[in-house]
């Protein structure tokens, strides 16, 4: 992964991202999609199912199909200023980017559930441009917007570490349903996995694996979970935190990123456990005293 020097002048833009998790007898583990590597926006990296918000997203119709309304839902995400429709459209982006990218739909079925081949099917025809009110319809769905529980916010920095476009992106938390299979669209991602977030954390830092910041921090903040049960349950005790990452250059190979409760970021509180910042060096993000800070920061 490269690092990008450039600033970035363009506004974020709305996005939203489902961490989607299970229980195993090993434990927890997330799932993690790796982007083509043609993508635009972080090609090869391996990140959670997610992407940019529709205007579809926020419409009537649209909202219409969730099981919760706008106004219930715009006080979940810690933003006083944000206009209920388009907070619910930012439960609609999640729910339909799980089900575009990892073929899994959190919902409520009115009629039967739906076999994994049906499942599958109406994925495909979804990233084909079939519109989403359309398919919910024939499938007798409605998006489960209880399924996830907003987790956390990430604003990307004007000098971002590794993108080259800004994001104000909500991620969320939800456990995998009972029946439904996750796997990658081969499309905008061609390989998946399942890994316990020590497991993904130790593949990034041995090189087996590419993740981004954002992943990074959330990996060590899931790594203190145990189960399914236990990050819903902080999730819900919680609102989500603002993460705005901060930027400072170190040496012309070096950039250091800052996160709130880092003496050199402009918010003294912390947002999130484990390290305050993370250090770039030989292609690779890492807490400042390397991996033994790193393991420490998850216990």
């Amino acid at each position: 992964m490269e690092l990008n020097k450039d600033e970035i002048t363009t506004p974020p833009r709305d996005a939203a991202s489902v961490v989607l998790l299970r229980d195993t007898d090993e434990g927890l583990e997330v799932f993690l999609l790796r982007r083509a590597s043609a993508s635009a926006v972080l090609g090869g990296a391996y990140v959670f199912p997610g992407g940019k918000v529709d205007d579809a997203d926020a419409e009537p119709e649209t909202l219409s199909h969730l099981t919760r309304p706008a106004d219930q839902l715009q006080p979940t995400l810690n933003q006083a200023d944000l206009a209920a429709a388009r907070a619910a459209g930012l439960y609609v982006a999640a729910l339909r980017e799980a089900f575009e990218e990892a073929g899994v739909l959190l919902a409520q079925w009115q009629r039967r559930t739906p076999t994994l081949q049906e499942l599958a099917d109406a994925a495909k025809r979804l990233n084909a441009g079939t519109a989403l009110p359309e398919l919910l319809v024939e499938l007798g769905a409605r998006l489960d917007a209880d399924a996830i529980v907003p987790w956390s916010r990430w604003i990307t920095p004007k000098r971002a570490a590794v993108m080259t476009k800004r994001f104000d992106t909500r991620f969320f938390v939800a456990g995998l349903p009972p029946g439904q299979h996750a796997q990658h669209d081969n499309h905008e991602t061609d390989e998946s996995v399942w890994l316990s977030p020590h497991r993904a954390l130790q593949q990034y830092y041995d090189s087996q694996i590419d993740l981004a910041p954002p992943q990074i921090m959330s990996l060590a903040h899931l790594a203190q979970h145990t189960t399914v049960a236990s990050v819903m349950a902080e999730a819900r005790a919680k609102r989500p935190p603002l993460v705005e990452p901060q930027t400072v250059e170190a040496t012309d190979d070096t950039r250091i990123l800052c996160y709130p409760g880092d003496p050199a970021h402009t918010v003294a509180e912390r947002a999130l456990p484990g390290p305050t910042r993370l250090h770039f060096i030989n292609k690779r993000f890492a807490p400042p005293d390397g991996q033994a800070d790193w393991w420490r920061a998850l216990v």
